[in-house]
């Protein structure tokens, strides 16, 4: 007897939260959707939606703000390797382009840097439109792994080497590295910097507060994410392992 053929397999999209469709296509993160929704800013088919519980399905149901439609989009993940006197976002007077216009081709979403780095810094910079685990990556109560290659002034001495480890006290609060070391086999200005402590300008106002100017500074690992073998001012998408790295390190 014959067994009966499995049913081919139908793509039923399943209907999601009005909220996280919003959140998905880039404009904002979830709670300030729900905000859009109550507020009456959001449509969905024409009509005005209020009610926080409603649900969409993508490529079904048309889903408007400011009558502009939105897209909810697959999130995508990005890395770029930031070249010196660069823009993280904003617009430089003299034309130079962003990181956002200089990885626009890597995808047909809008994307956006988590965090920032400064403009005479370079490295790595990870672009998305999950705004949820933008928002969580760059809060300053998140601990988020990074290392820099770093370039001081002059030589650290082996006091302020351990006074990072112990924790220095500046404005904001008492902060440490996790690991620094010599950038080679002699002691010099150029060291490695590995912290978790996730602050505004972390690095450079924690050598400035021991008396040493930071003359470069390239970040070279983010949350488990490497930059090795991507070229200065190129980007490439994360592998979905990567993106599940991420997600498994930043819970």
């Amino acid at each position: 007897m014959k067994k009966p053929k499995a049913p081919k397999f139908v793509y039923v999209p399943k209907p999601i939260r009005l909220n996280k469709f919003i959140s998905n296509s880039g404009l904002c993160n979830r709670r300030e959707a729900d905000a859009l929704i109550k507020e009456g800013e959001i449509k969905v088919n024409g009509a005005v939606v209020k009610e926080l519980g409603t649900k969409v399905i993508l490529g079904t149901d048309v889903v408007t703000y400011k009558e502009k439609p939105l897209a909810g989009e697959a999130f995508v993940y990005v890395i770029f390797n930031k070249p010196k006197n660069t823009l993280t976002v904003g617009k430089d007077p003299q034309g130079k382009p962003n990181v956002i216009d200089m990885a626009s081709k890597a995808c047909l979403e809008r994307i956006f840097p988590v965090g920032q780095l400064d403009k005479e810094n370079t490295g790595l910079i990870l672009l998305t439109n999950d705004m949820e685990m933008s928002k969580r990556l760059a809060h300053p109560d998140f601990y988020v792994e990074r290392l820099y290659h770093i370039v001081l002034d002059k030589t650290i001495t082996d006091k302020h080497m351990k006074d990072l480890l112990k924790g220095v006290p500046l404005e904001d609060g008492l902060a440490k590295v996790d690991e620094i070391r010599y950038v080679g086999d002699e002691e010099g200005p150029a060291l490695g910097v590995r912290l978790s402590v996730n602050r505004k300008r972390i690095v450079k106002n924690l050598f400035e507060h021991l008396g040493y100017k930071v003359e470069k500074m390239d970040r070279v690992l983010f949350s488990g994410i490497t930059k090795r073998d991507l070229p200065r001012g190129r980007w490439r998408v994360l592998s979905d392992k990567e993106v599940s790295f991420l997600k498994m390190a930043n819970r």
